[in-house]
């Protein structure tokens, strides 16, 4: 008896250690594609704030692309016909502030440039569905992120706000698309828009926010940490945590950390 009931337990334990290693596989999965996420998206912010800064250039403005190879993150500004490059700002990934280089020859797009563009354009067009449910609510703008992979491409939307002390979580799509830029899935988020405030009424600084997901939204997501990242650091906020409906759990995002870490409610 006593042999059938240490096995028992040790098959127990071994069901819960296999447990805890695949969410642990699926959060570091969800950061890798969150670091991925907010390089491309504050390359686009620092990239757009320099060449909108530039009169001449702005006037022909059609669009931008971003892509990376290696740790070098480039930023394409496209003239209005979108056939030709006007600009390409060029970040490492250790300094997505300043770019390292700066290229203003107008020149044609290149094989790649002009396949983000096609695509993006594309997916784009096949948003207005109303299967797709994309919705945007007033005093909230649409980011764009797209995303390569061999066999895939990935679109993010998620919500950019002029609003002072607001972190803009919610309201975020994902389309993931064949190479020929045919959706063949996606996914809402959230059910809508979730302001987070970033000070009290009173003046005192908001150090962690906190919102929860339906059980369709098990897990903390890219998007998420993408734009606590991004909008944690202009009000310098570090944390902020997500309760799962579905599993139970509360997920922490540590921006220091880089790390997501579980606690039980």
């Amino acid at each position: 008896m006593k042999k059938i009931s240490a096995l028992i337990f040790g098959l127990i334990s071994i069901i819960s250690f296999s447990q805890e290693k695949s969410e642990e596989v699926i959060l570091d999965s969800i950061v890798k594609e969150a670091d991925l996420l907010y390089k491309y998206e504050k390359v686009a912010w620092n990239s757009t704030d320099l060449f909108m800064s530039k009169g001449k250039l702005k006037k022909n403005y059609g669009g931008y692309v971003i892509y990376h190879s290696n740790d070098t993150i480039h930023a394409s500004f496209i003239d209005k016909s979108q056939e030709k490059r006007i600009a390409r700002y060029s970040f490492t990934a250790l300094d997505l502030e300043v770019p390292y280089n700066s290229n203003f020859e107008l020149i044609e797009l290149s094989e790649s440039e002009r396949e983000l563009l096609d695509i993006k354009i594309k997916i784009v067009k096949k948003l207005s569905d109303e299967k797709y449910e994309v919705a945007f609510p007033q005093g909230f703008n649409p980011n764009l992120v797209l995303l390569k992979d061999e066999n895939e491409y990935r679109l993010y939307i998620i919500m950019g706000t002029p609003k002072s002390n607001i972190i803009p979580f919610g309201n975020d799509y994902l389309f993931k698309t064949n190479l020929n830029g045919e959706i063949k899935e996606w996914k809402k988020f959230h059910s809508r828009i979730i302001p987070a405030q970033t000070e009290m009424p009173d003046g005192g600084k908001v150090v962690s926010a906190v919102h929860s997901h339906l059980k369709t939204t098990p897990y903390i997501t890219a998007s998420d940490i993408c734009t606590f990242r991004l909008y944690g650091e202009l009000y310098g906020m570090k944390e902020f945590m997500v309760l799962s409906t579905a599993l139970g759990k509360y997920f922490k995002y540590n921006i220091d950390e880089n790390k997501i870490t579980i606690t039980e409610p």
